[in-house]
């Protein structure tokens, strides 16, 4: 019984969707050798989704290898409900744009877009391919290149508009190296004044020469 629980536990995990399946034959000496390919989008729609590809020779178990893979390469994104700009991006031979939404607008994407935004849990986004590519796999690798930028764009954010204490601890540090550089000016002043005194100190205990008077005939 406890094995079947966790079983139950890690499938409600991650909801997954089979994407494509296609027939893969191979020529070999003995003859053609026939495998399946599956590909599975898997998310939890919090900010988590993946993509994997497997192959095997049936195709329950090509699914279950492509959903092992998957959790592999799982990519974590902030929860937004739409994406904050337009973001292009290609992989291969596809090209996908995402632009931002108002609330209500939903998905307006279609095919394997749609399932990797929808995993992922972005609610309002509009998608459009923009290099009619029909290899699924690359618009999906597309698409989470896309959505990786927004790592970037929180990670932007966070560094313009972070915490105040942030900022407090810099002026604190600015104001350290400032003041030990005016002590030294000021010690440099005191020093050339010094000198000054010294030298007219000197002078005025010299004796004065006097001036020889010679009588002219």
């Amino acid at each position: 019984m406890r094995r079947d629980n966790k079983k139950q536990d890690n499938k409600k995990e991650f909801e997954q969707r089979l994407i494509e399946v296609k027939r893969v034959t191979r020529v070999t000496r003995g003859g053609k050798r026939l495998r399946f390919r599956a590909c599975v989008v898997i998310g939890n729609r919090k900010g988590k989704v993946g993509m994997g590809v497997a192959k095997s020779t049936d195709v329950a178990l090509a699914v279950d290898k492509a959903v092992a893979r998957a959790k592999k390469t799982l990519i974590t994104i902030p929860n937004y409900s739409t994406v904050p700009c337009i973001i292009k991006e290609k992989s291969g031979s596809a090209e996908i744009m995402l632009k931002p939404a108002t609330e209500g607008t939903s998905i307006v994407s279609g095919g394997p877009v749609r399932a990797v935004l929808e995993l992922a849990g972005i609610s309002n986004v509009v998608s459009k391919v923009i290099k009619r590519s029909n290899n699924k796999i690359s618009n999906i690798r597309a698409t989470l290149n896309a959505l990786e930028k927004l790592n970037k764009f929180q990670n932007l954010k966070n560094s313009k508009f972070g915490d105040k204490t942030v900022i407090s601890d810099l002026t604190i540090e600015k104001e350290e190296e400032i003041v030990p550089v005016e002590v030294k000016s000021n010690e440099k002043v005191i020093k050339k004044e010094e000198v000054s005194e010294k030298v007219k100190s000197e002078i005025s205990k010299k004796p004065v020469a006097k001036k020889s008077t010679v009588s002219k005939k």
